[in-house]
């Protein structure tokens, strides 16, 4: 084979790998989160499910930086947390159901059985690692990406 059909076979082995790579930010398991600060990129377990969001993150002794749990619900609804069983300390992001930030509660105390209020119409709470929403600059009005989030409606769609 001469070099200029290595060079096309090279070209469109990366023109293959297009598709996968851009729709790689809406991954099951990756949740984006973009605001003024910039854009950070988690490596998440979903819980959709009320036995899969009752266990939560309670009794793991450690989380890597860049992952986190996101929670999804079936409709806007209330939603209330607390930390029992919990052993580390979380950030919870809580956003509506376009994937917009409503309320970020910081550094939630492990053990701690005090509710902890995400407000009216949650549809998504993402849980990462106590402290790492301010230092990342997540905050109010923030932007989730994810493909549970109605890609009709989403403020940051997946397409």
């Amino acid at each position: 084979m001469g070099s200029g059909n290595a060079a096309a076979w090279v070209i469109a082995g990366w023109a293959a790998l297009l598709p996968a790579v851009a729709g790689a930010a809406c991954a099951p398991e990756t949740v984006e989160v973009r605001g003024p600060a910039g854009t950070a990129r988690f490596t998440v377990e979903v819980a959709d499910d009320g036995a899969e969001r009752a266990q939560g993150l309670m009794f793991r002794e450690s989380m890597p930086r860049s992952a986190g749990m996101l929670f999804v619900y079936e409709a806007p609804q209330r939603a209330s947390f607390w930390m029992k069983n919990t052993l580390i300390p979380l950030d919870m992001i809580f956003a509506d159901e376009t994937g917009r930030v409503t309320r970020v509660h910081s550094n939630a105390v492990p053990h701690d059985t005090t509710p902890i209020d995400g407000g009216t119409d949650v549809r998504f709470v993402l849980e990462i690692n106590g402290g790492l929403a301010a230092r990342m600059g997540i905050a109010e009005g923030a932007e989730l990406r994810h493909p549970a989030i109605p890609q009709g409606t989403a403020v940051w769609p997946c397409e």
